[in-house]
Order: structure tokens, then C-alpha cells, then sequence
């Protein structure tokens, strides 16, 4: 019995079947070492990568493959925890949410330090300022009944409706960080405090929203805000910044929320 014997085909192969979704590109990466140098310095690094593929996996490669002292953060790599934010081509992303063939790989894609935190070791940054604004708010639920409830504290769905927009907060810091308020002056509160401060403000089973507006009727507050649209633009979950914090701020004039 004869083996079979596949035959060669003279037909060209469909396009882009045969050719290799691979592409050079190059990262160009803002280095900082205190332990080498007390200046920031640039470094290219040269890749060939899927385009489809995310700025995260391309810093995995650079690190796993070229280079393996590259510092950055990154937990859940599905722009879920926020660990990830940095400033990629001028602008802060989430590492994980940014794919290469959206942000122009014919040029050299920057990769920096988000701003206005000081930057520990290359992409990471010192976030205890951040956290500090942030647990400043009174981030939780306040009754003035101690005692533990016995059921569920309920709430229409028009009453949730109300500060829905800023639950999806996942303190990545993009919209703090891309303030010039808050660039200059690190005291300011930030949008994102102020976005978890609406949160629970707008709450209609919280009983602390009076003291959340007195914190923020700080000089370091809610009237730092120049409404610039800055945070609104950086939010990687779609959040309305600029919107929340005109609302906290009208309801620190009318006292009505």
C-alpha cells in the first residue's frame, strides 16, 4: 500500500497568513537608580512584538529578557487593582490596558513615572502621600448607630444611582498625578481623595457626610480644583472627576446632598 503523500500547492498563501505579526519597536524607558546615579536618564530598548499586545507585556519582556533590573509594578495585568498607571507618551495610562498598535509603534513609545509622587526606582513611585489623601476622607461607611445592624441597610436604587460613578474607583492615581495642582503643591487632597469622599458623601446611609465636607473645606481642598478636565481625561475606568468634585463643591456652598 502506497504512503500518502501530501501535495505542494503553488497557490500564494493568503495575505498576512504567512507573514509574521511580529514588529520592531522601540521603548524608550525614563531609568531612575538612587543607588547609581541621583539623575533620571532615558534607555531604548528594542523589541519584536505582536502589535495586538499590551505596553505591560512588552515591559515583561524587556525584563524578563533584556534587562532584568527594570522596576515597575503590576498585580492583577486586567486593570482591575490600578498598580500599573504610568505616563506612556505623555500621558498616564494603565500599562495593562494600553495596547502597542493604539499609541503609534512607527515612533519610540515613551514609558514614565507617573507625576508629582517621587519616583523610588524607575516606573515606581512613592504612594504613601496618595494613600494618606485617601484615608484623610473617611473612605467607609459611618452610621451614628453603633450597635451591629441586624439586616441589610437599605437603599432605593434612584439612591444608588447617585454615586454610582465613583465606586469604580481603583486608586491607580492617574487622575491625581496628571493634576497640576497637585504637581506643584503635594498637599492638595487630589481628585482621587475627593472622588472616594463624593462616594460616601452622596450615600444615603452615611451619616459622616458633614465632616468629609469640612475636611475638604481645607485650604489644601476641594477649591484647589481649577477644573482643568485633567483627571476626567486620565481615568481609566471612566469616571466624571471634574463632575464629582464640582458636586462636592456645590454641596459644600448649599450644604444640600
Amino acid at each position: 500500500m502506497a504512503t500518502p503523500v501530501m501535495e505542494k500547492s503553488d497557490k500564494a498563501p493568503e495575505p498576512g497568513f504567512a507573514d509574521s505579526p511580529y514588529i520592531t519597536v522601540t521603548f524608550r524607558v525614563r531609568r531612575f537608580n538612587p543607588e547609581v546615579s541621583a539623575e533620571a536618564t532615558w534607555e531604548d530598548f528594542q523589541l519584536e512584538i505582536d502589535p495586538k499586545e499590551r505596553v505591560l507585556d512588552a515591559l515583561h519582556k524587556i525584563k524578563w529578557d533584556l534587562d532584568g533590573s527594570l522596576t515597575f509594578r503590576r498585580s492583577c495585568a486586567h486593570g482591575i487593582c490600578g498598580s500599573d498607571a504610568m505616563r506612556i507618551n505623555g500621558k498616564n495610562r494603565l500599562a495593562c490596558k494600553t495596547l502597542i498598535k493604539d499609541i503609534n509603534p512607527e515612533k519610540p513609545i515613551t514609558v514614565e513615572a507617573i507625576k508629582g509622587l517621587t519616583v523610588l526606582k524607575d516606573l515606581v513611585v512613592d504612594m504613601e502621600p496618595f494613600f494618606q489623601a485617601y484615608r484623610d476622607v473617611m473612605p467607609f461607611l459611618i452610621t451614628k448607630d453603633t450597635n451591629e445592624p441586624t439586616r441589610e441597610r437599605l437603599q432605593t436604587a434612584e439612591d444608588r444611582e447617585r454615586f454610582d460613578d465613583t465606586t469604580k474607583c481603583i486608586l491607580c492615581a492617574a487622575c491625581t498625578s496628571s493634576c497640576p495642582v497637585f504637581w506643584n503643591d503635594g498637599q492638595y487632597f487630589g481628585p482621587a481623595a475627593i472622588v472616594n469622599a463624593h462616594r460616601f458623601i452622596f450615600d444615603s446611609r452615611d451619616e459622616a457626610g458633614e465632616q468629609r465636607l469640612e475636611i475638604l473645606n481645607d485650604r489644601d481642598g476641594v477649591w484647589r480644583c481649577r477644573t482643568t478636565f485633567n483627571c476626567t481625561d486620565a481615568c481609566p475606568r471612566g469616571i466624571e472627576v471634574t463632575k464629582a468634585i464640582a458636586e462636592v463643591k456645590r454641596a459644600l456652598i448649599t450644604r444640600r446632598f
